[in-house]
């Protein structure tokens, strides 16, 4: 009598013959849902995204600014030289290569960079790579971010999912980045260029390639025609990338700028962009004439050593909520809180704001953040 498994699909490849799709550097899945995202390159801005870790693929942040500061080109240089560390598609519409010379370079660190691995931790990493920093808490109480494991001649390295940039120092571009910088079109379609260039380079590109598009300052008149405000050509430019970001889910993000000095949150233009817009994120900063020494910037948020926060941050809108809401921030930075950001000479992070005590209350001055035995009687 023959014998034979019973549990063989008939016509189906072996296992060890199926082929293997490449994934995608720089990507990992959401810790909420069943979406892939990937870092903006702020580690506080990546846990503020309702907990997904970072920016989800296929969708796009638009950060406003008020006053005449450029506090938002520091979120969009992290977000451009991550994507440059990654070997992803860095598209810049509007400026020149100078923008691309400012990036920041990587923070050095005693521990930081590639090493070399033994067997024993290149086969615990094949099995479970991605458990490697589970119950491990980075920045503002979000998982650290699991590393890749690449294959290189004769060794292995590891990639982190989020670097570490320094604002002081600058990025050395490595030769086979793929850096665009797009510039607009001077007709009555200023954007018309923009968006074949971005279905174009989509279109042609391998399907792990992944696609940041970076637009610093938006409809300034420093780098726009006037007509670009107009509402048939920037709603339209608005609705085309919308729907370049849904035909493209797995691979474009975007992230995009805009003075709120000459186009207010009051216009229909603004409204308008964060409709069309997945997530929005407005930075107030604090006004220059302010007195250092009794200002909210100077105890608002600054604890020992820490920068003096420069602005506040508030969140209009997510890209994806979950069945959490917008709680799903977790940690000690909730969108619930308020939020302050700062900007050092090294880095831009995003924490937690409190108002300082009463200016005629000295004892609560005196014990500002402390904890007596007199807070807790009954």
């Amino acid at each position: 009598m023959a014998f034979r498994k019973r549990n063989v699909v008939l016509g189906r490849p072996p296992s060890d013959t199926a082929p293997v799709k490449e994934s995608a550097l720089g990507v990992k899945p959401s810790s909420l849902s069943s979406h892939t995202v990937t870092s903006t390159g702020t580690p506080s801005l990546d846990a503020l995204l309702g907990g997904h870790g970072g920016l989800i693929l296929g969708s796009s942040l638009l950060v406003e600014e008020s006053g005449t500061t450029d506090f938002s080109g520091a979120l969009l240089r992290y977000y451009a030289a991550q994507g440059i560390c990654h070997g992803h598609t860095v598209h810049i519409v509007g400026v020149g290569e100078h923008w691309v010379r400012e990036l920041p370079g990587l923070l050095e660190e005693k521990h930081a960079g590639r090493r070399e691995v033994t067997a024993s931790e290149s086969e615990r990493m094949k099995i479970a790579w991605r458990y490697e920093n589970v119950g491990v808490v980075g920045e503002r109480g979000a998982p650290a971010a699991p590393s890749r494991t690449i294959s290189s001649p004769g060794r292995e390295i590891d990639t982190p999912f989020q670097h570490s940039f320094d604002l002081s120092k600058r990025l050395s571009i490595p030769s086979d980045a793929q850096i665009h910088t797009l510039q607009t079109t001077p007709n009555s379609t200023p954007f018309e260029s923009v968006i074949h260039h971005l279905e174009r380079s989509l279109k042609t590109s391998a399907p792990n390639t992944i696609h940041r598009l970076v637009i610093p300052t938006i409809l300034s008149p420093a780098i726009y025609p006037p007509h670009a405000s107009r509402p048939e050509n920037f709603t339209r430019f608005l609705h085309s990338l919308r729907a370049l970001l849904l035909q493209y889910s797995d691979k474009l993000t975007a992230l995009i700028t805009i003075p709120l000095e000459l186009y207010p949150r009051t216009s229909g233009l603004i409204r308008w962009a964060e409709h069309l817009s997945d997530g929005v994120l407005e930075l107030t900063p604090f006004p220059h004439l302010m007195d250092a020494s009794n200002s909210l910037a100077e105890s608002g948020g600054a604890r020992g050593n820490e920068d003096q926060p420069q602005g506040l941050v508030h969140v209009h809108k997510l890209p994806v909520l979950t069945e959490q809401g917008e709680g799903g921030a977790g940690g000690e930075n909730s969108i619930g809180d308020d939020l302050a950001f700062t900007v050092s000479r090294r880095k831009f992070a995003i924490k937690p704001f409190s108002l300082p005590p009463l200016e005629g209350d000295q004892d609560a001055q005196k014990d500002a953040g402390k904890l007596t035995g007199k807070d807790v009687e009954f």
